[in-house]
């Protein structure tokens, strides 16, 4: 019996010595995969964006140069190289990226490419992808990076980045939201042209198609709009689908190993043009 007892206790105490060990490195585990907490220099990464954005301002009338691409989802090898590539890239303002950042919507995956994607000598700026919703994603992607739709000014440029992931909110006939849309393409805040980038284009079946005309005719009425930016498709596209005067291009992923560096300007009628260079690495 002595000896019993004296097992037992042996074995409570090793147990305690465990749980103290484990609860007070409790800050080192994740013991959830959506658990999106994380360090602070990994939260709020839209606004720190543009924080050094705006240290940087573009001289009213400067052509605007900057990187498109999308889709980093699984490819996380491509993302070191995409970055060592884009930092070789000179005159070039900032970086887009046209969603799914993540491929599971983890917020570990996400800090992941974050850590890599501030190794950037540039502001990078990103929309929520379908993939970033998955789980807890949604929360992860809002914690990290910030709001699911939001605008700014920069040079001559209005951005305005949108929730288009019609699927991931069940078709509930609100994503996207065109009313806030419409309202920010109508209010060009001192700008002489503007961009709209989503994920999911509104040709796709992931996008509500019971939004699709009024989307569309937003961006069609909408004045100065110089293009519309996707990712989702995985692969390099250019072209009017609705024929409506309204040019959507899309971005490959990160797998591609290829980005855009997107030229912006007004011309002579004060009417934006672009021009786009392909950049394989």
């Amino acid at each position: 019996m002595a000896s019993f007892s004296t097992f037992s206790s042996w074995r409570r105490l090793s147990l305690a010595a465990a749980a103290t060990v484990l609860f007070s490195g409790c800050e080192l585990l994740e013991f959830s995969p959506n658990d999106f907490r994380g360090p602070e220099d990994l939260t709020n990464l839209t606004q720190k964006n543009l924080d050094k954005l705006a240290a940087k301002p573009l001289p009213p009338g400067d052509t605007l140069r900057f990187v498109f691409t999308g889709d980093s989802q699984r490819f996380y090898n491509e993302v070191e190289a995409l970055v060592a590539s884009v930092n070789q890239q000179p005159g070039v303002s900032l970086m887009v990226v046209a969603g799914d950042i993540s491929d599971f919507g983890l917020a570990r995956e996400m800090r992941w490419v974050a850590e890599r994607l501030n190794r950037l000598t540039i502001p990078y700026l990103t929309v929520i992808g379908n993939h970033d919703q998955v789980g807890n994603g949604r929360a992860s992607y809002e914690q990290i990076y910030g709001p699911l739709n939001y605008s700014f000014v920069y040079g001559d440029t209005k951005f305005i980045f949108v929730d288009t992931n019609s699927r991931e909110y069940n078709f509930n006939g609100r994503i996207p939201d065109v009313p806030w849309l419409q309202g920010q393409m109508q209010d060009l805040q001192g700008a002489r042209r503007q961009v709209v980038m989503s994920h999911v284009p509104p040709q796709d079946g992931d996008f509500d198609q019971n939004l699709t005309p009024a989307y569309t005719r937003t961006l069609a009425e909408a004045p100065k709009l110089a293009f519309e930016l996707n990712g989702h498709r995985h692969s390099y596209s250019i072209g009017e689908p609705f024929e409506d005067g309204v040019t959507y291009i899309n971005s490959a992923s990160f797998e591609r190993n290829e980005y855009l560096i997107v030229t912006l300007w007004n011309d002579a009628n004060d009417e934006p043009q672009f021009r786009l260079k392909k950049v394989s690495f």
